[in-house]
């Protein structure tokens, strides 16, 4: 993996549902390489936006990585519907899930790459044990629910420690955030 090139994956959390084929297509044309879908279940967080369905249609119109970021309660049980609907990444949240390591095992198995999310509340000491498992860990800059936040700046240091990390361990994870 390449660490220094960055990676541009608009997300579309702002899109106007009613019209996302527009949005894919706006995607598509600013060079983008990766689109991300966030996906929330009203329960992990407040909102609830869409879920596997919504992802497959989404797979049939584009050929760019889809980076799924799944913002649910209990994401063992989901997450084979996102498999299925043809994600390329599939991210989560380790706190939530029963089995975290499993989960990660059973996403690679299925062909897809793994990632885990951290809330900003997260501490890195908390997934030390997994990052040599995933290929992409995204650290949260504001509370997960809502756009239009205010960036939380302690969550650029704990970016910057995690690639220290990665570099002292030579692991070679992608850092989102």
């Amino acid at each position: 993996m390449n660490m220094v090139h960055p990676i541009v994956a608009p997300s579309l959390l702002s899109a106007d549902f009613a019209d996302l084929a527009s949005a894919v297509d706006r995607i598509h044309g600013s060079g983008a390489e990766w689109m991300h879908l966030d996906v929330m279940d009203g329960h992990f967080v407040p909102p609830l936006t869409f879920g596997a369905k919504m992802v497959a249609d989404i797979r049939l119109r584009t050929k760019l990585s889809l980076d799924v970021h799944l913002m649910v309660d209990n994401p063992d049980c989901q997450i084979q519907e996102f498999i299925d609907a043809g994600a390329d990444f599939i991210t989560f949240h380790p706190e939530v899930s029963h089995h975290p390591h499993r989960l990660i095992q059973r996403i690679r198995e299925a062909g897809i790459r793994p990632g885990i999310a951290l809330v900003p509340s997260a501490s890195l000491a908390g997934v030390e044990e997994l990052l040599p498992f995933v290929d992409l860990v995204l650290i949260m800059t504001v509370d997960p629910g809502y756009g239009g936040q205010a960036l939380l700046p302690f969550c650029l240091d704990k970016a910057a420690r995690l690639a220290a990390m990665r570099k002292s361990r030579n692991l070679a994870f992608k850092i989102a955030n």
